[in-house]
């Protein structure tokens, strides 16, 4: 009997970890991981890669391939752990100091909401795509043209598909959730946009008059 029970607590105990394996990142965790982290903490790292022959394009301040490849391969010569994240071995290693997120400011159900448009709206999505989405709304909220809030600028009248139909009330993933708050830590896909719609299914007139940005996924991204 004893043994049944302490297999009952250890297969309770492996349940409880998953569950924490999956919850969202926090700020803390943000300031080492570049790809969610702010454009000042991405500049930094290029930067210092530029100086040491890792990275040759030009410094943008966007997580993108190149930079991914620069921190792996500095990571390799200087026997870290190639997963491309940077922590803080690598960030002592590359002799540079990143600024912690300004995230936390967020309340948690901004995050939740945000997680649901990103879910909502952009699920099957390339990751990078579901971060533009979150983006895109964040964008608004500091744009004069809409309001100033994350839930103002969700529930606007008819801005979201996803709102009309219902489906913002659905439950997100883990990677809805990763992709809002890597837009909150600063990383922007898009590069400003306040707009993006499926040429695919968009039926509005006035959308298509917009000049598109760039396009990631089934999305076409523009400034308006």
């Amino acid at each position: 009997m004893k043994k049944r029970f302490i297999v009952v607590g250890i297969a309770i105990l492996l349940a409880f970890g998953c569950i924490l394996a999956v919850t969202p990142y926090s700020s803390a965790q943000a300031k080492n991981i570049i790809k969610g982290d702010t454009k000042e903490n991405i500049t930094i790292v290029q930067t210092r890669l530029q100086e040491l022959g890792y990275y040759t394009i030009r410094v943008d301040g966007i997580w993108g391939s190149k930079t991914l490849a620069g921190v792996k391969n500095f990571q390799r010569d200087y026997g870290l752990i190639v997963d491309g994240i940077v922590g803080a071995k690598t960030e002592k290693a590359l002799g540079v100091t990143l600024k912690t997120s300004s995230s936390s400011s967020v309340s948690s159900a901004d995050l939740n909401l945000l997680a649901r448009c990103v879910y909502a709206e952009s699920r099957g999505e390339p990751y990078t795509g579901q971060v533009a989405v979150a983006a895109v709304v964040l964008n608004r909220v500091k744009s004069s043209k809409f309001p100033n809030t994350i839930s103002g600028v969700i529930y606007q009248p008819l801005a979201f598909t996803a709102v009309a139909d219902g489906q913002i009330n659905l439950t997100p993933n883990d990677t809805a959730y990763k992709a809002a708050q890597d837009a909150l830590n600063g990383w922007d896909p898009t590069n400003g946009c306040l707009y993006y719609y499926n040429p695919a299914t968009a039926t509005s007139k006035w959308i298509w008059s917009l000049v598109v940005e760039l396009r990631i996924g089934k999305h076409n991204f523009a400034r308006g």
